[in-house]
């Protein structure tokens, strides 16, 4: 798989990352899956594996801002490039009034949901100029611009990765490269459970319905910049 293009999927344990993992894999990406789980990351690499795929496991918790410096600097090292980045991982938080919110609640979602997307954008910008298409997608939600009471942590940091996306993709018009925003809707994942415990998940769609959307706009044909894209059933 020396030729095959390479994508770098954070939040590959489980959930719409793992998916978009292991899809991203059977089209013949070559994988670098980002984790904090190296349990998870290792019965991911068994189904890329099975997939006919190759994984680079990277245990990695967002909020390590260094770390996301060194893996930019080991990817150049060893790829010299990056064809797409998947920026899958998220933090709910809790559901709280914003006047109760916690420092600590605060520091997570804004940490996973938006300065880690802008550190991987940092450390990462120089792989994707040297790829001859490099695309880059980043997980958003309806609560960015639809906030309602309790979601205000949430809420706030997703609608500040749309800003920073938004400059971001007008920056780079004039390069190769593509950034957009991808909104899943409501989705069978662990977050959604936590903040809908009494919804069957059975009547949401599962993260491999919602994965080949996302894989779609890392292909290098993929021609939007700075979109806002809602997953279609």
């Amino acid at each position: 798989m020396s030729d095959a293009r390479i994508a770098l999927v954070t939040g590959a344990s489980r959930g719409i990352g793992r998916a978009v993992a292991i899809e991203l894999a059977r089209q013949g990406w070559r994988i670098v899956a980002a984790a904090r789980s190296q349990k998870a990351l290792e019965s991911l690499d068994d189904e890329i594996k099975a997939a006919g795929g190759e994984a680079t496991l990277v245990p990695l918790d967002l909020r390590d801002f260094a770390a996301i410096d060194a893996l930019g600097a080991a990817l150049f090292e060893r790829f010299g490039k990056l064809d797409g980045l998947a920026a899958c991982a998220g933090a709910l938080g809790a559901l709280t009034p914003v006047h109760q919110a916690t420092p600590s609640v605060m520091d997570e979602v804004i940490g996973v949901n938006f300065t880690s997307n802008w550190r991987l954008i940092r450390a990462m910008h120089p792989l994707l100029r040297a790829s001859d298409a490099g695309r880059a997608v980043f997980v958003t939600s309806g609560a960015s611009k639809n906030p309602r009471a309790y979601w205000g942590p949430y809420a706030a940091t997703k609608a500040a990765l749309d800003a920073l996306i938004a400059s971001y993709a007008a920056e780079i018009e004039i390069t190769p490269m593509k950034a957009n925003l991808f909104n899943p809707g409501p989705t069978r994942t662990a977050m959604r459970a936590k903040a809908f415990p009494g919804e069957d998940p059975m009547t949401l769609p599962a993260p491999e319905e919602v994965a080949p959307q996302i894989a779609a706009m890392l292909a290098p044909t993929y021609g939007e910049n700075g979109a806002w894209v809602q997953f279609e059933r």
